[in-house]
């Protein structure tokens, strides 16, 4: 598989272990993200997908239990979650969790809690605006009334409200119609040419990889594989099991 450019990654996760209780989730996890780059990871339900976000979110009590991650060439491991998103590292999750009782404008304000530069607030309000726009017509709605579209839009406008240069994504496309899929797409791809770097948890493997610099398989918490999106495309073993791709008896690993 292809090697990692030489220059210095902006994240940088090396042999990283993480447990929930006594249950180990991620088992010596070392990936990198480059500066400007779409990074996805794949993987199978419970293969850790979502458990490496919350890691490097600082969501996870006490995790990882050893290993490094660093941003900026700086360790973060550990650290509480206020003091990463003042970082500039912003986490979208699987299922939204949004405040469904508050309006669209009252979740986006909610989004910069941890910022302290307010003069620049508003001037970033009007940037996701402008990159929502539908966000915009439903700012006096409250969260709860919007579509499943609508509240993922909302949702990762909500992390670009904390003004990120790391995007976590966990799962965007989760519940979508194929058209409004399509459309979070394009806007993932519209935040990383703004300058973005994001590292995207993704089901729709052809999706992620059609938009990725790189990518990582996740296989029950250990990386199994990792490529440029082209290598991992033609791949057998994620063309089969994550592209949907049936192999011919005789194509089959060990065939």
């Amino acid at each position: 598989m292809d090697e990692r450019p030489a220059a210095p990654p902006l994240l940088d996760l090396q042999n990283v272990l993480t447990r929930y209780d006594r249950l180990t989730a991620l088992s010596d996890v070392s990936l990198t993200a480059a500066r400007g780059d779409i990074v996805t990871i794949l993987g199978a339900n419970g293969a850790g997908k979502s458990t490496i976000l919350k890691t490097i979110a600082g969501l996870i009590d006490r995790q990882p239990a050893s290993g490094s991650i660093r941003y900026d060439g700086r360790e973060i491991g550990g650290m509480e979650v206020e003091e990463i998103v003042r970082l500039g590292i912003a986490y979208v999750p699987e299922g939204r969790e949004l405040f469904l009782r508050l309006t669209v404008e009252e979740n986006l304000r909610m989004g910069a809690y941890a910022r302290r530069d307010g003069s620049f607030i508003r001037e970033d309000y009007e940037r996701v605006t402008d990159l929502f726009p539908i966000l915009a017509e439903r700012k006096k709605q409250t969260a709860g009334t919007l579509s499943g579209g609508e509240q993922q839009m909302l949702a990762i406008a909500r992390g670009l409200m904390s003004r990120p240069r790391l995007l976590l994504l966990d799962e965007p496309s989760l519940g979508l119609a194929p058209l409004l899929v399509a459309d979070i797409f394009r806007i993932i791809t519209t935040i990383n040419d703004e300058g973005v770097t994001i590292v995207l948890v993704e089901q729709k493997a052809r999706m992620a990889l059609s938009v990725a610099d790189y990518g990582y398989v996740l296989e029950n918490g250990r990386v199994a594989l990792e490529g440029s999106p082209h290598a991992l495309m033609v791949d057998d073993l994620v063309r089969h099991h994550y592209l949907g791709i049936s192999l011919n008896v005789e194509d089959a690993p060990g065939g």
